[in-house]
Formats: structure tokens, sequence, C-alpha cells
């Protein structure tokens, strides 16, 4: 279908937003299809690796289209860049937190290492 001016303009404004959510995108595609009675939109973002985040809506209204898609992309690149900061820390609690609760319920503490080793020791 022919995409008017300002749909494409408005298309590529809120697509060049999705930057500020992971700086790693490498390529943005809109399609634009018209049903019978709906306007469906998809857009799809290639990011780097190989990655790619897929989101589409079906409403009367393009405008409207093009902002629910923006949210759900939103989203799903700012939860893949969470994902891949936080992959090196660990998930579980804190080792001492652990050891306070085990204390308090009267659970003796697991042993820890020493920091000498055995042969070294008088």
């Amino acid at each position: 279908m022919d995409v008017s001016a300002p749909l494409k303009a408005y298309a590529e404004q809120k697509a060049s937003k999705l930057t500020r959510y992971y700086d790693r995108i490498q390529d943005i595609e809109v399609i634009f299809d018209n049903a019978r009675d709906a306007m469906r939109v998809e857009i799809i973002v290639g990011a780097e690796r190989r990655n790619r985040f897929i989101a589409h809506d079906s409403n009367a209204d393009a405008y409207a289209c093009i902002d629910t898609c923006i949210g759900k992309l939103e989203r799903q690149l700012s939860d893949h860049k969470k994902k891949f900061r936080n992959r090196k820390h660990s998930v579980g609690q804190d080792k001492r937190e652990m050891r306070g609760a085990a204390a308090r319920a009267g659970i003796a503490p697991a042993p820890t290492r020493r920091s000498t080793p055995r042969n070294q020791r008088k």
C-alpha cells in the first residue's frame, strides 16, 4: 500500500527513539498492511548477534498501531538489555544475608574456607 508522508515521518520518528532502550540496533523495518476493516502494522528490529524483536498490532488507526508496537518493542528491548546487563551477577541472595538468616533460625552456619593452608599453620 502507499504510505502517506506524515504517517511515514511519524513511524520514523517513533522508531528512532528505540535506540534509547538498546543501543546495538542495526536496522528497523516497518510494514504496513491494509486489511479489509483494520490496519495492521508490524515492526521488526534487527540487533547485533542475530537478535530480532518483532511487534505487530491491528487497529483501525495506523497511528495507534505504531504507538502500540513501539510500546511492545520498548519493553522487549529493555528486558533484553537488563538480562544481559545482569548476567554476571549472582541471582541468589547475598551469602552474608543467608548466614544471618541461618543464625536467627538456630541453624549452624556452613563452615568457611580458612585463609591459610593447613601445612602453614602452627
